[in-house]
């Protein structure tokens, strides 16, 4: 189910690839750039929502805003949040929340080295990121399973996110 990967020159790189999730084919493509990283998960070619994540020096967790779409609808914007956690401070933050810590807490908090950490160094770009997240289905649990396959593209082709 891997699908094209085309690299365009020195700082841009493509990558497509599709799986089958819960009977429905699934479509992702990456574009990374130098500094961001923009991500299209759709069945159909739609760009129905656009979310846009930044890490910010004011707090641990990224920010991030709905461009395009309905704001109602987080998916794009938590995925993008949750893909542009980077850093010391990302992974202390993530760790932080995941242990219950207080945001003082969580700040003082050194977390394991990426290679002991289930979701592995790949999950993180430390980059402006950009989600559209095209799927009528919003289903918490197929989103999760959206992002885990997300993750494990992440962990097999790192250079390309």
């Amino acid at each position: 189910m891997e699908g094209l990967v085309v690299a365009a020159g020195g700082d841009v790189s493509l990558h497509n690839f599709s799986a089958r999730l819960w009977e429905q084919l699934v479509h992702f493509h990456v574009m990374r750039l130098t500094d961001s990283l923009f991500l299209w998960v759709g069945a159909t070619p739609h760009l129905r929502n656009l979310a846009v994540a930044m890490c910010s020096r004011y707090d641990s967790i990224p920010v991030s805003t709905s461009l395009l779409g309905d704001t109602s609808d987080t998916t794009s914007t938590g995925l993008a949040q949750r893909l542009g956690l980077g850093g010391k401070t990302g992974l202390a933050c993530e760790y932080g929340v995941e242990r219950g810590l207080s945001g003082d807490e969580a700040e003082g908090f050194t977390p394991p080295t990426p290679q002991h950490t289930s979701c592995g160094p790949a999950r993180k770009t430390n980059k402006q990121v950009f989600v559209s997240y095209n799927l009528q289905n919003t289903d918490s649990n197929f989103a999760l399973l959206v992002e885990n396959r997300i993750k494990e593209e992440m962990e097999a082709f790192p250079e390309k996110f």
